[in-house]
């Protein structure tokens, strides 16, 4: 028992000195270049439209909003366009961006699965399902859909981590996986019922919805769900050391400290709210939690206290400009965001595949 903690220990201290050691020598830069993306895509989702808004603009609206300067020589519809159509959905743009992207990076770490995301933990089928059923059913009211979608995604979750948990009352991340998947294919065949059940102005909605969109971005969503998806970040930055023992295996990780079964149930609940309240407001916006953490993960490392909080900042930046282009290629329309990732997200994805294969053969070599 001594000498095999005596090689988790090993194991776990060289897991750390390697993305240490990457994390020293990119971490810097792939910092600036994160943040600076991000800001950037902000500005540009405030200003580029149907109605150009210059940066200077923005600055003295969002100053007069905020009763720190005097009203500046701006329109009253400038006013209008930042404060109440753009600002909004480009912070729920950047939010939900974030949500999926760390929610990807904590579920890849947790599975030991490159090719883990937010959708098989049942999040986005049970949301499509439930907002699928609200539009259906005819259910009115502001927070119907969200709110509704919101619920249905975390009772899948939940019903999901509980089936995995069955048996010895330890959490199994493969039989999660399998439990994830078999759902997953089963509401979407429920899905499909509902669809050939709705009428034209509810299958418009439906399509609309799954395919992703945020036009229905408005200040109260925003102030509901942008502090779920806040909360579930930290939270999850918070588990980024026990991920990195989670990594090495959950016998390994339980001789090292790790309360194996409980950091995995925070580490999916967390996840789930996190993309949970993002696909309320957004509908399914696909390939965000699956790809940006690989493509930080060049720039940072592995280590999960830093790929976390980059992973966030990389999904941002991947909704931010795939819901700017969603607005402006097909002016006065408006393209789904969901298509917009898939279309742009896919190739790239392919392309950061094919570079990891290729460093991996020549490791072999």
């Amino acid at each position: 028992m001594l000498e095999r903690r005596g090689q988790a220990a090993a194991a776990a201290a060289a897991a750390a000195a390697a993305p240490d050691a990457v994390a020293r020598a990119k971490s810097p830069l792939g910092w600036a270049v994160l943040v600076a993306g991000v800001i950037a895509l902000l500005v540009a989702n405030l200003s580029i439209g149907a109605f150009d808004v210059t940066p200077g603009t923005i600055i003295d609206v969002l100053l007069f909003k905020l009763g720190l300067a005097a009203r500046g020589d701006f329109t009253l519809a400038e006013e209008s366009v930042i404060s109440v159509i753009r600002l909004p959905r480009t912070l729920m743009a950047a939010a939900v961006g974030a949500g999926l992207g760390i929610a990807g990076a904590a579920l890849q770490g947790l599975f030991r699965n490159p090719l883990a995301e937010p959708s098989l933990i049942g999040v986005s089928s049970g949301a499509a399902f439930a907002a699928a059923l609200v539009l259906v059913l005819g259910i009115s009211g502001a927070f119907a859909l969200p709110l509704g979608a919101f619920v249905g995604g975390l009772l899948v979750s939940v019903l999901i981590y509980a089936f995995a948990r069955r048996g010895g009352g330890r959490t199994q991340m493969a039989t999660m996986l399998m439990t994830g998947i078999a759902i997953n294919a089963a509401l979407g065949s429920a899905i499909s019922f509902l669809v050939f059940l709705a009428d034209d102005a509810a299958l418009r909605d439906i399509a609309f919805w799954l395919l992703g969109s945020l036009s229905g971005s408005v200040w109260r969503l925003v102030v509901v769900c942008a502090p779920l998806i806040l909360f579930a970040a930290l939270v999850l930055t918070r588990y980024g050391g026990a991920l990195n023992l989670l990594s090495l295996g959950d016998a390994e990780a339980r001789h090292m400290g790790v309360r194996v079964e409980r950091a995995q149930f925070v580490i999916v609940a967390a996840a789930a709210l996190a993309t949970g309240a993002g696909v309320a407001v957004a509908g399914i916006v696909g390939f965000v939690g699956l790809a940006a953490p690989h493509i930080v993960r060049l720039v940072v490392g592995p280590d999960h206290r830093r790929l976390l909080p980059a992973s966030a900042l990389a999904g941002a930046m991947l909704v931010l400009g795939a819901d700017l282009l969603a607005r402006t290629v097909v002016e006065p329309s408006e393209m789904p965001v969901g298509v917009v990732t898939a279309v742009f997200g896919t190739p790239i994805f392919l392309l950061l595949i094919d570079r990891s294969r290729r460093r991996l053969e020549q490791s072999d070599w």
